[in-house]
């Protein structure tokens, strides 16, 4: 019985943890709207944004039809230091948005 009590404990605090390690998402307003303002949102807090056009709609008349979160990229950048070179390493976020 102490068996599953340890397993159950040892799975809510995995879970736990994978939802405290989870980013809060993004809120994007959808409809008509500011695409453009959504756009420069998302790029201002460090994401890699790429639009996909579904009309020929200006982005600050478009509406936003999807949102989607990709992978998260990763890279180590050299920068040179009194105390020799080291290594700073940059992540960021590509966000994938539909507008129409």
């Amino acid at each position: 019985m102490t068996k599953i009590s340890v397993l159950a404990g040892i799975a809510t605090g995995l879970a736990s943890a994978a939802l405290t390690l989870a980013g809060p998402a993004a809120a994007a307003p959808t409809g008509s709207g500011d695409a453009d303002a959504t756009i420069m949102a998302l790029e201002d807090q460090g994401n890699r944004v790429v639009v996909t056009r579904l009309s020929s709609t200006p982005l600050q008349n478009a509406s936003i039809v999807s949102i989607t979160h990709g992978p998260e990229v990763r890279q180590g950048v050299p920068f040179a230091t009194s105390q020799g070179d080291n290594f700073r390493s940059f992540s960021s976020q590509t966000v994938y948005v539909t507008v129409r």
